[in-house]
């Protein structure tokens, strides 16, 4: 009896330990998220702003006729992309092609095998087996497993330097047969997803048998491309597909449409990393500036200053790669996802230049570019030939001058910021007010004034005018300039309010209390 008593008990217990219920719960067994402000970057909370000029349009452009936008919160870098993080960015590019090279080009197997994880495990789905490493096949050993990046790479070691001989200039172009690293060869392959085209629907079906009430048969698939084959890949690219199978006895149709094929909207593109140097000559008719061209990108001396010469192109290939490198750190911790870095939008730079001051004419408040002591408040260029009066006399540390309200420094001058934003001068009689944008992507056969993108802040080499939180201009995406950096932009996860400590978590009501 005592037997049957305590198998009872237990039955009890397990019972009321089961995760099965009748009442809606939601889905065990999630994960808490507790946002964390990325390094380098600070938090701005979700809010409503006056975009646009708050002072006289002074050479009438009217292009920037002020509206009361919103924008989510999102986390923003203290400081522009400095010359050393950039460099960080090259290095990865320049380590990942050694290592490739030193895999498929060193003799020994033994030796080669230690430049890629060969201990993982890979599952494959078609076999339905595990796949094991296989030293002599090393093309299809590169296929399936990733690089070893803890092996640390000596480019001095005397079996490496001929595997690694075609990443160096050849002979005739040395310079004093110095032996120095092709920045040609430093190419970089990265993935995009265009959300806007994978967006777009076809029309629906109003007939369940497929003809209209003349008898002519209605066309079946939704939005097909024009050319089913990519012209340049020969690819299919598939199609829009029909997911409304069935019909009820009303003659409803669902209307559900998705995509036979996603992978034309996965965009596969290659770039070259290295900032254009020459631009410092580039940039200027009869002004010496070889010393910045040699010295500015690679020497210590500049390690914290503003990265120049980058086009808007590598500017978002930097974002890839930088959303990459987090999140694989992220999932090898245990840890989600969390949102791309990326340009900022035109209004998401504006809200952060603003410094949470209403009308504010610059990121410090204003009406003056001068501190009460007669100092200048950011580099730029403040009197006809006097460059160096604002303490600057080219670009200036990333952190140089005194911070806004939200802790951003250099958002006036220094060097103009690449945004998102395609450039049009109606932009703001068009755009949405809930985060404001407007997208374009140009193909090289696109007129110039397609390719424009929107340049914030003003530099080191502008007047004042340009460090206004609400005056925008433009330069060319695939142009690079002496005086144009880019910070990263993160989008938060959660609500956005002002006390970011209150969000996420396990107490619901904790984003319900926000303020």
């Amino acid at each position: 009896m005592k037997k049957l008593l305590l198998i009872g008990l237990v039955g009890v217990v397990l019972a009321s330990c089961s995760t099965r219920t009748g009442h809606l719960t939601g889905a065990m067994g999630r994960p808490v998220y507790h946002p964390e402000i990325p390094l380098g970057m600070v938090y701005i909370p979700a809010g409503s702003y006056q975009m646009g000029e708050n002072d006289m349009d002074v050479p009438f452009l009217h292009q920037t006729r002020a509206k009361t936008v919103s924008v989510q919160a999102f986390y923003m870098d203290q400081t522009e992309i400095s010359n050393n993080e950039y460099r960080q960015f090259v290095e990865w590019v320049r380590d990942s092609i050694a290592r490739e090279k030193i895999y498929a080009g060193l003799e020994d197997d033994a030796d080669a095998e230690r430049w890629i994880n060969y201990e993982d495990m890979y599952f494959d789905e078609g076999a339905l087996e595990y796949v094991e490493y296989d030293p002599s096949d090393r093309e299809l050993n590169r296929s399936i497993f990733s690089l070893n990046w803890d092996r640390r790479i000596d480019y001095s070691d005397p079996e490496v330097v001929p595997v690694l001989a075609d990443m160096y200039y050849p002979q005739p172009e040395r310079y004093y047969k110095r032996r120095e690293l092709d920045i040609r060869k430093l190419m970089f392959r990265y993935y995009w997803i265009d959300l806007r085209e994978a967006a777009k629907r076809g029309r629906v079906n109003i007939s369940p048998d497929g003809y209209d009430k003349d008898g002519n048969k209605l066309i079946d698939e939704h939005r097909t491309l024009e050319n089913p084959v990519h012209p340049f890949t020969e690819e299919p690219q598939g199609q829009d597909l029909d997911l409304s199978q069935t019909i009820n006895k009303k003659g409803q149709n669902s209307g559900i449409r998705g995509h036979e094929n996603r992978q034309r909207f996965i965009i596969d593109e290659i770039i070259n990393v290295y900032p254009d140097t020459l631009c410092w000559v580039r940039d200027f008719t009869y002004s010496f500036h070889d010393p910045m061209t040699n010295m500015y990108f690679w020497h210590p001396a500049y390690d914290n200053y503003p990265i120049v010469g980058v086009t808007w192109v590598q500017a978002k290939a930097f974002s890839v790669w930088r959303t990459q490198l987090l999140n694989s750190w992220l999932v090898a911790m245990g840890d989600l996802f969390v949102n791309d870095f990326r340009l900022p939008t035109e209004a998401e730079w504006e809200r952060a230049s603003r410094g949470d001051l209403s009308m504010s004419q610059y990121p410090w408040g204003g009406p003056y570019i001068r501190n009460e002591a007669g100092c200048f408040l950011g580099n730029f260029k403040p009197m006809r030939g006097r460059y160096f009066e604002d303490g600057g006399f080219h670009t200036v540390k990333v952190f140089s001058y005194n911070p806004n309200g939200w802790g951003l420094y250099c958002m006036a001058g220094n060097v103009s910021e690449w945004c998102e934003t395609a450039y049009d001068e109606s932009m703001y009689e068009f755009s949405h007010d809930l985060n404001t944008d407007y997208r374009y992507d140009a193909m090289d056969w696109d007129p110039p004034s397609m390719k424009r993108k929107v340049l914030r802040g003003g530099s080191w080499k502008d007047v004042g005018y340009y460090l206004q939180n609400a005056t925008r201009t433009y330069e060319y995406q695939d142009t690079a300039k002496s005086y144009v950096g880019y910070r990263n932009v993160m989008t938060h996860l959660g609500r956005g309010g002002r006390d970011i400590t209150k969000e996420g978590g396990e107490e619901i009501r904790s984003d319900i209390e926000l303020r």
